[in-house]
């Protein structure tokens, strides 16, 4: 077995030892804020006192022929990302979590994924990182891949400790840190709506793509339907946000009946230009991100069959606003999602390896600021009307272009303007989508 020493709760100072396996598997809850489902954990440790530092998590991949690959990706994400930030783990510590199914007992879900624990045990090792503790969590037992030690790690397993009565708990308690329930339950609250209200919102999402989709046949039309997508956006943020926020469940049910199929539909299509959503990115902080934040889970929900890839949009807005406003577990869960729809939406890949990491947000919104700030420079330039010499508004849009200043917005490289080269996208069904 082997010590492990996490730095918790407001100040360095305060430090909890964690003593083997038991109470490493007993953290792991209050390590990511959940507890997490059918998921490898891979958290890095630094020093010799074992302070824990970057974490990743990923669903356990049904086919173990793709594990070996799997592995050595998740192995080099977290080594790799922790040396760019100048602080290479010295360590890592291992969990695989799933619970049995059907006929299958932990014991033998253990054993069948034995085989991930070692390719990620060596991926880990051919990066000159060793595993401390590699654990496997299943039906309230957990069991070391590590420890050959039976008087401490039986075959059968050891019972976990009953929530709430470990030092873990005891410490997490006083420094506010709250377990939100399980992975699943967090994700069911960005699930697409089923029975009758999803046929509605598809119908719904039917319509209004078909209004809208003339708009994208040209510059003009796509300006107004950004401006009419963030107006209306704005429009349901005061609605949600002058209804107090109840219980979890209770308050997206509310705030599903405040939105209406048409709206959430005009919102979620125009969400689908990157502009418009970099736009929508600035509700991060202040009073307005908590409605932004509850707008983005509603509308994430009705991204219902055969739209379901358009809520990588809303779960990436979700996931940033709940990282901004210090909410790092579920924003884990929404980027999670976004990319389970959309591997390759480069917003949410920057944002998920950024929160796992553990940067600062803070850079991001300055960024995002810079951004809102130029904005409310030019439309007062702009009333003010042209100086005296300046070249025509074409010429100087270009000039502007080419030499402009201040931060990109998120994941802004290559960026093309409406009628220079960028296909105008359809909105339909299966229409193509920004991934960026």
């Amino acid at each position: 077995m082997n010590k492990h020493h996490e730095s918790t709760g407001p100040s360095d100072e305060q430090q909890i030892t964690l003593r083997g396996p038991a109470e490493l598997a007993d953290a792991l809850p209050y390590l990511m804020g959940f507890h997490p489902n059918d998921s490898v954990v891979m958290v890095a440790l630094h020093g010799g006192r074992g302070r824990f530092g970057g974490r990743l998590r990923l669903g356990i991949p049904q086919s173990a022929q793709e594990w070996p690959s799997v592995a050595e990706q998740l192995a080099e994400c977290l080594i790799k990302g922790s040396e760019r930030r100048g602080d290479r783990p010295d360590a890592i510590v291992i969990f695989l979590c799933q619970d049995p199914a059907g006929a299958e007992t932990g014991n033998q879900i253990m054993e069948r994924l034995r085989p991930f624990a070692q390719r990620l045990r060596t991926a880990c090792g051919a990066l000159d990182v060793p595993v401390l503790e590699a654990l496997c969590i299943s039906g309230d037992r957990y069991w070391s891949y590590c420890c050959p030690d039976a008087r401490c790690c039986p075959v059968d397993g050891t019972p976990l400790a009953v929530p709430g009565t470990s030092v873990m708990a005891a410490a997490a308690a006083y420094a506010g840190i709250q377990v939100r329930g399980s992975l699943r339950e967090m994700e069911a609250r960005l699930a697409p709506l089923a029975a009758a209200a999803g046929r509605e919102q598809q119908q719904a999402l039917d319509r209004v793509g078909a209004v809208l989709l003339p708009k994208l046949l040209d510059e003009e039309g796509r300006k107004e339907l950004g401006g009419s997508t963030l107006k209306l956006a704005r429009e349901l943020m005061k609605r949600l946000g002058a209804t107090p926020a109840a219980m979890p469940s209770l308050s997206d049910l509310n705030d599903d009946r405040l939105i209406s199929h048409e709206e959430a539909a005009a919102v979620i299509l125009g969400l689908q230009d990157r502009e418009v959503r970099d736009r929508a990115a600035e509700w991060m902080e202040g009073p307005e991100a908590e409605s932004a934040l509850r707008l983005w889970r509603a509308l994430a929900r009705r991204c219902v069959a055969p739209y379901v890839e358009h809520a990588a949009a809303p779960l990436t807005l979700a996931g940033w606003v709940a990282w901004s406003t210090g909410d790092e577990p579920a924003a884990r869960v929404a980027l999670g999602l976004a990319l389970r729809l959309d591997p390759g939406y480069t917003f949410a890949q920057l944002l998920h390896e950024a929160c796992n990491q553990g940067l600062d947000p803070e850079t991001l919104r300055r960024c995002l600021r810079g951004e809102r700030a130029t904005r409310t420079v030019r439309r007062g330039h702009h009333r003010t009307g042209r100086v005296a010499g300046a070249r025509p508004v074409r010429a100087q849009a270009a000039g502007q272009r080419g030499t402009r200043q201040g931060p990109a917005r998120p994941g802004a490289t290559g960026r093309r303007r409406a009628g220079q080269g960028r296909q105008p996208r359809t909105l339909g069904r299966r229409g193509a989508r920004t991934r960026r």
